[in-house]
């Protein structure tokens, strides 16, 4: 199936495409919204700026597939591959990413408050913000999700769920350049932070019981209130 019958069924009502090839294809800017692609191999395609709003990716392969702007809210991403894709300034509100696989993707600038990116794979991903566009997983659920060495700095990660999760040498600094990493109110209970750059990050009344710190960078970290890993209330 090439991408002139996926947009002509589309329009005559249909929307399942599952399994369907679609490797380095063209699909950039066009309506695709509650679509299914489940298990469709999109591997390096364009689709920037598409609507796939409440689209379905279920195990999906989009692996080095550009992404730039493109409407994902309230998708279902459930095991999908998007390794080394390019998401910047995507829209990814209450999307569900459970188990995927979004290592060194580019994830500059993206709306992902609210998703759920439970046991994700954000190994070295890049989740800075843009010069106009703030990353913001505000309320996300991240729980035991891999971020090692991810880049999170001026990320905002307000009230976000880290419960479990792998923020080893992680970046969660502030730089010359952008606003300090927002994790006010985050759960990061039993996190393993070591060795991660805190460096100026806002952690107020962050739950840090039970987390790995050993190694952390916290100069300048803003902890008042913050709950620490032995139980005591920073003050």
């Amino acid at each position: 199936m090439n991408v002139d019958e996926i947009l002509q069924q589309y329009a005559r009502g249909e929307r399942s495409f599952q399994k369907v090839n679609l490797r380095e294809v063209d699909l950039h800017n066009v309506q695709l919204h509650g679509a299914n692609f489940n298990q469709a191999d999109l591997r390096q395609s364009r689709l920037g700026k598409t609507d796939f709003s409440r689209a379905s990716f279920r195990e999906a392969d989009l692996s080095e597939a550009i992404l730039w702007g493109t409407n994902l809210s309230e998708a279902d991403l459930y095991r999908a591959i998007l390794r080394e894709a390019d998401l910047s300034g995507a829209k990814l509100e209450y999307a569900s990413l459970e188990r995927s696989n979004l290592s060194k993707a580019s994830l500059n600038g993206v709306n992902m408050v609210r998703a759920r990116l439970l046991r994700a794979n954000l190994f070295d991903a890049d989740l800075r913000p843009t010069s106009d566009q703030i990353t913001d997983l505000g309320r996300a659920v991240l729980s035991h999700a891999d971020l090692s060495y991810a880049k999170l700095n001026g990320v905002i990660l307000f009230q976000a769920n880290l419960e479990g999760a792998k923020l080893c040498r992680a970046h969660l600094n502030r730089t010359l350049q952008q606003e300090a990493t927002d994790l006010s109110e985050a759960n990061l209970h039993a996190a393993d932070l070591s060795y991660a750059d805190l460096t100026g990050a806002i952690l107020r009344k962050a739950n840090l019981r039970g987390a790995d710190l050993t190694g952390a960078v916290l100069t300048e970290a803003n902890l008042e209130g913050a709950v620490m890993p032995d139980g005591r209330i920073h003050e």
